[in-house]
């Protein structure tokens, strides 16, 4: 992450339009994880549903700004960005009211670049910046795509019709790179809810290697009731249930990524 000495912030969004598939899971695991090893992290809430906002422990109902103000508002994005202290994590929380902003967004001008201008007061204050995009294609995760500097990284579950809807994913991504963001790549893909008593796992690593070569993470994330627990605790797997085989898991998916951006 070093350019000419500097350190240069790294901003990964996180997409898949099919629900259920452990992207906001894989975001904030991957961000405590990073965080946990030195890393200065924040993580961008971006759906409507504010997932990640809860998964951090903070009431999505009392949030007093976040993501909404940033999208829709010519504000100072860092006043409402948040610190766990004991994760020493920061988070820019997310409300029921950015359901409304695709909508507001309609007749703004340069609407699909407004989060990527709002985190620019950002840069450098942070190691990795990761947003956590809502599950579908529309205008909030055409922002989250362009204000991916470093790519997207895309979660898929290993379960049967994994692949449905990827076509989708990549020519929205296609679509993206050449009309708004000719920079845009696909980062990585992350393997999750892998079930090694079955062959249909194993058969679904094998067809997503093959639709992505190269670009798939080694670290695979296995099915985990301790990583299905944790949310309801306000908490990642870190600081949940550190020494099981989600945690491990997660952790080493947080090192490759760490390895890979230092080659890079």
């Amino acid at each position: 992450m070093l350019d000419g000495g500097i350190k240069v912030t790294r901003i990964y969004t996180f997409v898949n339009q099919k629900g259920g598939v452990g992207k906001t899971t894989t975001t904030i695991n991957l961000a405590a994880y990073l965080a946990q090893m030195g890393q200065r992290v924040l993580v961008v809430d971006l759906d409507p549903q504010a997932n990640a906002t809860s998964c951090l422990g903070v009431d999505k109902l009392g949030v007093s700004g976040g993501t909404y103000e940033a999208l829709l508002g010519d504000v100072n994005v860092a006043s409402y960005v948040l610190l766990n202290e004991r994760l020493r994590l920061s988070l820019l929380p997310s409300s029921p009211s950015l359901a409304g902003a695709e909508v507001e967004l309609v007749d703004e001008l340069a609407r699909e670049s407004r989060l990527r201008k709002a985190l620019e007061p950002l840069i450098n204050k942070y190691d990795y910046i990761l947003v956590d995009c809502p599950p579908s294609l529309g205008l909030l995760t055409v922002n989250g795509l362009i204000a991916a500097r470093n790519g997207v990284i895309v979660p898929v579950q290993c379960e049967y019709l994994a692949l449905e809807g990827l076509g989708q994913l990549t020519q929205t991504i296609e679509r993206v790179r050449s009309l708004l963001f000719p920079e845009l790549i696909v980062r990585g893909v992350v393997l999750t809810m892998f079930d090694n008593r079955t062959n249909l796992s194993s058969d679904v690593v094998t067809e997503v290697n093959r639709h992505f070569p190269d670009q798939v993470f080694k670290s695979v994330i296995p099915r985990s009731i301790r990583l299905a627990e944790a949310p309801s605790y306000g908490l990642p797997i870190s600081a949940y249930a550190p020494t099981s085989v989600g945690a491990v898991a997660y952790e080493a998916l947080a090192k490759e990524l760490l390895t890979g951006d230092k080659k890079h």
